[in-house]
């Protein structure tokens, strides 16, 4: 006879812009939620770029997902496999893409639900999350996994840790997510999203800046470049190391919607030659920003309401590999960072060809691009300065799974966190409650049995007799 599984699983697939990932989730059945408990068991990386790049050949996108499917189902006991949820979350990428193309986009999500369909699964389904979503979704996976939502007490109950919410921040290729609970009331509700969890409410700040990704980035800034500096075919980049040279095709930079159209032929070539001159490159990579529009008392760039950052915040995703790659991850303050990002971006090409042998070139080029970036965006875009720097923690994982919206998505989806006190403590004061009625119950009883019984005593002890 069938036994259920002490254990459930969920998959989520999170198609980015550059890639896709799967994660595997594990939780107790017995319990769901009211342990708070969510474990990721298992991480695979989908062979291939993005599924927003077979735009040509939408039915491939369906098909480089097999591989990672069937490993996560093996990992996953087969009588569970019809109660899996599986999930997949598409998101700038794919946000760009409907900008471009909606009949095509469609082809592509029909095409990945095909392939997914296929297999034995509680298939709930593949869509585009909007900016506000991935943010929110992340700021709840960062929260959830850290316990600041709810804690087990010694007295086994549920308690509220009364304590500051984590803020998260996202780098992806195509956008990046600002979220985080702030110290006052949210000016603009635009960028406001509600929860209630566990019984409490949560009002947020989160913002998400579709283009300023880090793959995105890279093109308005090479396409800002190719505008103010192009001579004779050359370009210079005081962001990529002196001695790098190299032909790039300007149908390469000019193929995104983020980028603005290219005046004349983007059919031509360049030539891009690296300078390594971290001064320039910093002026250059203001240049992609607007810090002047600020029709709020409080913004931080191209004109976007953001109230003053509060609070203790994870950065994670390009944030985390690119700082990760720098050795940076470990608490540094921003003077030591900033002098380290600027020694990077000194450094000769065919010097760190040599010292990281085995490191990815495109990646390799471009580190210093991503991290002179990464601290404009932070410091003159968010705002945050030598003292408020400090309570940002570049990481991969919190708890036990890595950080990102993926575990946020399932979540929400499949209710896992719910909306008002945990069952549990709803039992725990129930119990209470039974409890004393029963105890009233039996009081009374025993005062009607104890009055005739001491009665009878009574009369006894007088002489007289008692009941027969």
């Amino acid at each position: 006879m069938y036994q259920p599984s002490p254990d459930k699983f969920g998959i989520v697939f999170d198609a980015g812009s550059s890639h896709t990932s799967l994660y595997v989730y594990q939780w107790p059945a017995h319990k769901e939620n009211d342990t708070g408990i969510v474990s990721q068991i298992h991480m695979c990386e989908v062979p291939g770029s993005g599924i927003s790049s077979y735009v040509d050949d939408p039915a491939q996108a369906g098909e480089v997902l097999k591989s990672c499917m069937d490993e996560a189902l093996s990992l996953i006991p087969s009588q569970q496999h019809k109660e899996t949820t599986v999930l997949l979350g598409a998101t700038a990428g794919m946000r760009l893409l409907r900008l471009q193309n909606e009949t095509k986009t469609h082809l592509i999500l029909d095409a990945v639900s095909k392939t997914l369909r296929l297999y034995p699964v509680d298939f709930q389904g593949a869509r585009i999350l909007d900016g506000m979503e991935e943010g929110s979704f992340g700021w709840i996976t960062v929260n959830y996994l850290l316990g600041t939502f709810i804690q087990h007490s010694y007295i086994n109950s549920w308690i509220h840790p009364q304590q500051a919410m984590f803020g998260a921040m996202d780098l992806g290729g195509a956008s990046t997510q600002m979220t985080f609970q702030p110290s006052g009331d949210i000016e603009d509700n635009s960028t406001k999203m509600f929860f209630r969890l566990y019984g409490f409410d949560y009002s947020i700040y989160t913002h998400s800046y579709l283009c300023y990704g880090q793959d995105q980035a890279m093109k308005i800034f090479l396409a800002y470049l190719i505008e103010v500096n192009t001579t004779s075919g050359n370009v210079k980049n005081p962001c990529y190391p002196n001695g790098y040279k190299a032909i790039v095709t300007l149908s390469s930079v000019y193929n995104s919607p983020c980028v603005s159209t290219f005046p004349g032929d983007i059919g031509a070539n360049i030539t891009v030659e690296g300078t390594g001159d971290p001064s320039e490159c910093q002026m250059a990579i203001k240049n992609i920003f607007n810090f002047s529009e600020c029709s709020n008392k409080s913004c931080s760039f191209n004109g976007i309401y953001q109230p003053p950052v509060h609070g203790k915040f994870y950065a994670f995703s390009a944030f985390y590999y690119t700082f990760n790659f720098l050795n940076l991850t470990y608490g540094q303050p921003l003077s030591f960072t900033n002098s380290s990002v600027w020694m990077y971006c000194t450094r000769e090409w065919n010097e760190l060809s040599a010292s990281y042998p085995t490191e990815n070139k495109k990646r390799l080029l471009e580190y210093c691009t991503s991290a002179m970036y990464i601290l404009t965006l932070l410091v003159h875009g968010y705002k945050f300065n030598s003292e408020s720097w400090n309570n940002i923690r570049f990481s991969k994982q919190a708890g036990n799974a890595d950080v990102g919206w993926t575990l946020g998505y399932m979540l929400n989806m499949t209710n896992k966190i719910p909306s008002e006190g945990p069952s549990f403590l709803k039992a725990h004061f129930y119990n209470l409650w039974v409890a004393a009625i029963f105890f009233i119950v039996l009081s009374v009883a025993a005062g009607l049995v104890a009055a005739p019984l001491h009665c009878y005593f009574r009369n006894a002890c007088s002489g007289q007799e008692g009941w027969k």
